[in-house]
């Protein structure tokens, strides 16, 4: 089974070399193409790049090695068959005994329920009424996300295609900031519902980024969109949705955004500060994993749900062919374990030619001292940034997480992340899991880094902070990679103080023991995420929405490692 670690991964590599990248081969998946059939008796099947390839290429043997069990987590659906919460809309024939505060999460997700002309459409960010409402009173596109996975497990599947049709609708709205007009494909960061009890009307108002902190577009919407999209179509066995030319042309849309040509050298996407889930100024400028990684699961995605016409088989051959330089790019440059972080320490400097070790010309006196103490024998991550002269050696979490559930991370990759944050417990989860970067940046750096901000000092918010809604992405990577007793681990942590702390939005501290300090109570995604996290432990069959599994195609060889020996 895919969800037992097998001895042997102890032997080989977590890292890809260049000449073992090149053995990706996406070629044959633009052959002449033949026509897909999909079987509509079982969940929306995702169509990964090898199912493509049969589809593409009559070279390709039918021959396949057989998948181990676990993968076929991925075509698991049971469409109307709810968690067994205590919950109004809850089945009571399942025999899973919950904790004391998963109905009170439950009452807590409904109160920040939506609605638009009396249909639901999304949950707003926090119900603290303790706090002024700032933008908190707001559906956020990626904030949703947790509470539509909630929803979806616990059979509920309305609120989110009306979430994803309204979306959709504010996508073809013009986008304008000051005098400037941004793509036809960028997705909202937010929306509000506005109600006039006079006229007994409703009037929804989108924020493109024309109202955030430094007035920057949110890259990560779009890719949290077409994710969120196939998530539904996964639970709920329903290709109808994901088939309508609006759906259809919104996924083209984005593709558009990202997918265009411009002076790039690399694969990955050029972002500004502030773009994702850190929307203010943490020096991510540049190459962030957590954009490069939601890229890469948005595009598989997109590929499994486009339509082979005559527009989407243009998108499919661009897809493809990214595909393919993304992994070997991020698998070949991003990934840092205990070898890659002594070549590195060893590198030399002002290479010029094809043949340089060095490519990126990364100085190895710019190697951050703390990395050497934090970097187990075995284990790795990837890095926050690459680009020239540069390297974030810091951890973030949601970018590694989605790198395991998209299999942007190797299998030995994934089991080397858990390996991490098992030998790093204290500093990645401590008291509160889990930590959104790690460590923290402090004095100068901190200054010049974010512009002395207050709300990021050291160990607070997205300088250090732990964010309980990180929790479902813990569980879902440690679901994936056969490991539930971390995640089992890290959700007794966290029920053991937020009801009590009335569902703060992060913590601070080094180890994530304080309430933050501008922490907004009843943040709808803390909830959310733990009420994901207990459902996927009670039924793993539900990762299968969230997680996409490895393609062989991508798969690299793996050469043996002194990271890996036991």
């Amino acid at each position: 089974m895919e969800g037992v670690q097998d001895n042997n991964l102890r032997h080989v590599d977590s890292q890809c070399t260049i000449s073992d990248a090149d053995d990706c081969d996406f070629s044959r998946l633009l052959d002449k193409p033949r026509a897909l059939k999909i079987e509509r008796k079982r969940s929306f099947d995702e169509r990964s790049l090898t199912e493509l390839t049969l589809c593409y290429s009559p070279r390709v043997s039918r021959n396949m090695e057989i998948s181990r069990c676990l993968e076929n987590y991925d075509s698991i659906c049971s469409p109307g068959i709810r968690s067994g919460f205590n919950t109004p809309a809850s089945s009571a024939r399942n025999s899973f005994e919950p904790h004391p505060i998963v109905a009170e999460a439950w009452e807590a997700l409904r109160r920040s329920l939506v609605y638009f002309r009396s249909q639901p459409v999304g949950t707003i960010a926090a119900l603290d009424h303790t706090e002024e409402a700032l933008n908190y009173n707001q559906v956020f596109v990626r904030d949703f996300v947790p509470s539509a996975l909630a929803f979806l497990m616990n059979g509920e599947p309305d609120i989110v295609k009306n979430f994803i049709m309204k979306t959709l609708v504010l996508q073809g709205w013009e986008k304008r900031i000051d005098r400037f007009t941004l793509g036809e494909g960028a997705m909202p960061a937010s929306f509000k519902v506005l109600h006039d009890p006079v006229r007994n009307s409703d009037t929804i108002i989108a924020d493109f980024g024309e109202s955030a902190i430094g007035r920057v577009a949110p890259v990560d919407s779009g890719f949290w969109w077409i994710i969120l999209l196939r998530a539904y179509t996964k639970s709920t066995g329903d290709l109808s949705l994901a088939e309508t030319p609006e759906c259809q042309r919104g996924i083209r849309l984005i593709l558009s955004l990202c997918l265009s040509e411009g002076f790039d050298t690399f694969p990955t996407l050029l972002c500004a500060d502030g773009c994702s889930m850190i929307d203010r100024r943490m020096g991510i400028y540049g190459y962030p994993i957590e954009i490069q990684a939601l890229f890469f699961m948005a595009l598989r995605c997109a590929l499994s749900m486009l339509k082979h016409d005559a527009e989407g088989k243009e998108f499919i051959e661009r897809i493809v062919r990214r595909l393919h330089a993304l992994s070997y790019h991020m698998r070949s440059y991003f990934w840092l374990d205990f070898r890659q972080l002594n070549d590195i320490y060893r590198y030399k400097t002002e290479e010029y030619s094809h043949t340089a070790v060095n490519k990126f010309n990364v100085i190895p006196d710019s190697i951050p001292d703390w990395v050497f103490d934090f970097m187990p024998t075995r284990g790795g991550y990837f890095v926050g940034n690459v680009s020239p002269a540069r390297m974030d050696f810091r951890w973030f979490a949601l970018g590694n997480c989605v790198a395991i559930l998209s299999s942007l991370a190797t299998p030995e990759q994934s089991m080397a992340i858990m390996d991490l944050i098992e030998a790093r417990w204290e500093e990645l989860v401590g008291e509160m899991p889990l930590k959104i970067a790690y460590p923290a940046i402090e004095s100068h750096e901190w200054r010049i880094v974010t512009g002395c901000d207050p709300k990021n000092t050291r160990w607070s918010y997205h300088n250090g902070g732990s964010w309980p809604v990180l929790l479902w992405l813990l569980t879902a990577a440690c679901i994936k990679t056969g490991r539930p007793q971390i995640a089992r681990r890290a959700i007794e942590l966290a029920e053991s103080r937020l009801l009590v702390d009335s569902w703060p939005e992060y913590y601070d501290g080094k180890l994530g023991r304080y309430i933050g300090k501008q922490a907004r109570k009843f943040q709808t995604w803390s909830i959310a995420g733990y009420l994901v996290s207990k459902m996927m432990l009670e039924d793993p069959s539900h990762l299968g929405m969230i997680s996409l599994e490895e393609d062989k195609q991508m798969k690299p060889l793996i050469k043996r490692s002194t990271s890996w020996t036991c």
